[in-house]
């Protein structure tokens, strides 16, 4: 059975910080492509950053320069690192996983909560 569990959202204040987490098992996550997406109040899913295997990111334009991406392959643990946080950041932050060949399979989180105060 796969799983993804996120941690580490909460409350946060503008220019504070987070990091959330995403542990993963039920699949090789070596062979998958970690994402984070998010869904604020009345907006479509949208792709924050997603990282490969080997490392390699991409982020979304809204959050260059404030959020990275990270993973640890050895404990199956994507991270999301949020810096500079704006009330727009305020959503929910889901983990998504991708094989990276069968991109059939395809895998969500429950989604944890951020809310940044203005």
């Amino acid at each position: 059975q796969v799983q993804l569990v996120e941690s580490g959202g909460g409350l946060a204040q503008t220019g504070g910080s987070l990091r959330l987490s995403c542990a993963a098992s039920g699949i090789i996550f070596s062979s998958y492509v970690m994402s984070w997406y998010r869904q604020a109040p009345g907006r479509q899913r949208e792709l924050v950053a997603a990282i490969a295997h080997g490392g390699t990111t991409s982020l979304a334009v809204a959050v260059e320069g404030r959020f990275t991406i990270s993973r640890d392959n050895a404990n199956n643990t994507v991270y999301l690192h949020l810096n500079s946080l704006k009330p727009e950041d305020t959503a929910v932050y889901y983990c998504n996983a991708i094989h990276a060949i069968l991109k059939s399979n395809v895998y969500w989180g429950q989604g944890t909560q951020v809310i940044v105060s203005s």
